[in-house]
């Protein structure tokens, strides 16, 4: 086992979705499970590993399935290589490997049990699985946090995602999503099915925990994300307010089911000061990272003592990372929401806990305001009072949509919805900083508006 480990320490760190860029793991073998047995590739060996990266704080547990085959045998791509844990064996990232693909497939749409050391991995296939048929496996390209497959075949594609950072506990992508497509919502796809986990604690070294490893659901081929839509619209210069009515008008019907089909309770003082408190320590780190902010503290800090001293709504469950790219456009059928799995390096109980519906509001706000600031970063010829005009407007339209479906009154919650978006702002200009030093004019442009006039409402 020591040359596995050895093997995949020297290969993380060049994925995407390896949390601590620049710094070799220190791993530790958890656990491992393997899919129900079947002849359908008997010189391929299929495996998924739970490893924990001890040198990270706190430590990661990370999902790495692998396709074990003999040297001399091996068709996939260098890239897909994980390397030789032993002469004549030759490890393989697994979802680019067609016997890890029909194996993952199997167990989310069949059902059925794979097995470890102290771990079980288990199907949960949904009323929505399509008719078993042969399926073709592709790897979805450009995701960070986690690997996703598309199955195709002559009927409903499906799109699994595997999740490579392990958390205990539900993972709200398949929490939410199943229960708003079973009360017949059509702004999410359809579930098609999970694989839950239970495997050896290794934060205690005690007992078990269960998590989620996989989600698969239904498959949107050949649609736009409304990041690609809004930016085309905002580079033509073609007014985007009617759709941004839609979308705010879908926000809304997928806030209040949610609010309907999982529990709600009241914002407490508690509440309040907690938030707060977060507000002020991102500040704190945004000045020491981005000292351009520093000339704007005192009236950033104005902003959040407004919002802290209005009455706020109940909390409820809610996207939790949302913008324009989370969101597709699919003709006859409108505005569909995905990826409601909040922000990934949060814990699960932090993604799963009760928070306020308008900071998924005030996350789309901002998506619209970088439409606008990346088309100026694209072309600085461009006038910047057309393409903010242009950003305006979808903002307005998209207030106004949310508004008519909630009833929320958000000229009262204006100080409260400012507060996020300016919140999310500096958090912007933290990330800019640290990864597109080019960008950071884009949230530092947002805070001074912000702080000078509030967010408008309708």
């Amino acid at each position: 086992m020591d040359s596995t480990l050895a093997c995949l320490a020297a290969w993380m760190p060049r994925q995407r979705w390896y949390a601590a860029k620049g710094r070799p793991p220190s791993l530790r073998l958890v656990s491992w499970w393997d899919p129900p047995p079947s002849d359908e590739d008997p010189d391929a060996q299929v495996r998924t590993f739970l490893v924990a990266d001890e040198g990270a704080l706190p430590a990661v547990l990370y999902q790495i399935p692998v396709v074990s085959r003999a040297t001399e045998t091996v068709e996939a791509l260098p890239q897909h290589i994980i390397g030789s844990p032993e002469p004549g064996t030759t490890f393989i990232d697994g979802p680019f490997d067609p016997a890890y693909a029909r194996a993952l497939v199997r167990l989310v749409t069949r059902g059925g049990d794979g097995r470890g050391p102290s771990m079980v991995a288990a199907g949960h296939p949904t009323r929505h699985v399509p008719p078993d048929e042969p399926r073709t496996a592709s790897v979805l390209t450009g995701e960070q946090s986690n690997t996703s497959l598309i199955f195709r075949s002559s009927g409903m594609p499906i799109i699994c995602k595997v999740y490579r950072q392990l958390h205990p506990g539900l993972n709200p992508d398949i929490e939410l999503p199943t229960a708003l497509a079973d009360a017949g919502s059509p702004h999410v796809p359809r579930a098609i099915g999970w694989i839950e986990g239970r495997w050896p604690d290794s934060a205690t070294a005690q007992g078990t925990v269960t998590g989620s490893l996989a989600a698969a659901q239904e498959f949107l081929p050949e649609v736009e994300d409304a990041w690609r839509v809004a930016l085309r619209a905002a580079a033509h210069g073609e007014d985007f307010s009617e759709r941004a009515h839609a979308l705010g008008t879908a926000t809304a019907d997928v806030h209040v089911l949610l609010a309907g089909l999982f529990p709600t309770r009241p914002s407490l003082a508690t509440d309040r000061d907690a938030t707060a408190e977060t507000w002020r320590r991102r500040l704190t780190i945004a000045i020491a990272e981005v000292p351009a902010i520093a000339d704007r503290r005192e009236a950033i800090e104005g902003v959040y003592r407004s919002a802290h001293a209005i009455e706020w709504p109940p909390l409820q469950r809610v996207h939790g990372d949302y913008h324009l790219g989370q969101v597709l456009q699919v003709p006859g059928r409108g505005w569909v929401l995905l990826d409601f799995e909040g922000e990934p390096l949060r814990p699960m109980a932090e993604r799963t806990r009760p928070d306020l519906a308008l900071r998924d509001v005030a996350g789309m706000l901002r998506s619209f305001d970088y439409v606008s600031g990346s088309i100026r970063l694209d072309n600085p010829d461009r006038s910047p009072e057309a393409v903010r005009d242009w950003a305006a407007r979808a903002r307005r339209a998209f207030l106004e949509g949310y508004a008519q479906t909630t009833g929320a009154d958000l000229d009262a919650l204006s100080p409260l919805l400012a507060a996020l978006e300016l919140d999310k702002a500096v958090y912007e200009a933290i990330y800019e900083a640290r990864n597109r030093p080019t960008w950071v004019s884009i949230p530092l442009g947002a805070i001074g508006r912000l702080v000078e006039r509030p967010t408008p409402v309708t």
